[in-house]
């Protein structure tokens, strides 16, 4: 690894959640029937150069494939980028992740920390197990805008290019080049250790606060996701809002719509009489592209350019 400068001190610390990237099948040539989150992220990596003037950390958070990803690991993930932000010498934390919630997270971090300094997730299609593997060039990558000066905010890094946390979406199942930033489009790309940025990286708001979050998992509101679609009826959101002393009681409701914002009827009437009954609702296209537009009268609040996943995020912090 690379020595920094006694008189300039830079780190970049990788902090490791588990996921496909750290995952071992029984072969070298099987690229889908691996056990994630079996590989530490020391050993992670091993054999990856620090850019110059930079040192390396690691430190283990979490080991889950990140299907299984939770409110508790995210605020463990929150307090620990916030504490390791708050080091003068520290330029940066990338983030090793699975890449089934990794855009969940990003969101997350960039809504609860918004930090000045870069955060920046990073994932693999293959598993560290695989003849060739991708996750070390998308370690190396990220750790590269995490070392950049004037980087900021929380970004996704996969396959050379640079997503910010409120556009990135995994939009294929399997090829390396997994990730998409819909109209948006990427932050910048990563060419042989380089970042050149095309636009600015996600924002950063001073005092952005994260010490609300509450402790204990069973605390956080419940926020569910119903899809519209063709035939759909009123059946799922008068079940999730019937009692069950097993679970607690349904705070918010996010409808992945169809187009823009449209619901089937049967579905809106039981929003409104969810929403008249005092739980938060809100709107989230399931189209991957474009923004939900407003139109006069809609009786349904909508999340704009948010997916639905995003939505429930936002609407989970709302209501804490």
């Amino acid at each position: 690894m690379a020595t920094s400068s006694p008189s300039n001190p830079r780190r970049v610390v990788v902090l490791g959640t588990g996921g496909t990237i750290s995952g071992r099948a029984a072969n070298s040539g099987d690229n889908i029937g691996y056990t994630a989150g079996e590989v530490g992220v020391a050993d992670l990596l091993g054999g990856i150069e620090a850019p110059a003037g930079v040192t390396l950390a690691a430190e283990q958070v979490a080991q889950v494939d990140s299907k299984d990803m939770s409110f508790a690991i995210w605020r463990a993930l929150a307090l620990r980028c916030a504490h390791w932000l708050a080091q003068p010498d520290v330029a940066g934390v990338v983030i090793t992740h699975g890449t089934d919630t990794l855009e969940e997270t990003a969101f997350f971090l960039q809504s609860v920390l918004a930090p000045r300094k870069p955060i920046v997730l990073t994932c693999a299609m293959r598993p560290a197990s695989a003849l060739s593997p991708d996750g070390p060039q998308n370690v190396r990558d990220a750790i590269a805008v995490a070392a950049t000066p004037d980087a900021q905010g929380v970004t996704a890094v996969c396959a050379g290019t640079v997503l910010g946390a409120f556009d990135v979406q995994k939009v294929h199942t399997y090829r390396l080049d997994a990730f998409d930033a819909g109209d948006a489009g990427p932050v910048g790309y990563v060419e042989e250790g380089e970042v050149r940025r095309v636009r600015d990286w996600p924002a950063s708001e001073a005092g952005a606060a994260f010490g609300r979050l509450p402790e204990d998992e069973a605390a956080w509101p419940r926020v569910e996701i119903v899809m519209s679609h063709a035939g759909a009826s009123d059946a799922v959101i008068r079940a999730l809002r019937a009692d069950d002393a097993a679970i607690s009681p349904l705070r918010g409701l996010v409808l992945a719509t169809t187009g823009n914002g449209t619901l089937h009827h049967a579905l809106e009437a039981a929003a409104l009489e969810a929403q008249e009954a005092g739980i938060a609702v809100l709107r989230a296209t399931r189209c991957t592209q474009g923004r939900i537009l407003a139109k006069p009268g809609d009786k349904l609040r909508d999340a704009g350019t948010l997916t639905p996943v995003k939505a429930r995020i936002a609407l989970t912090l709302a209501l804490i």
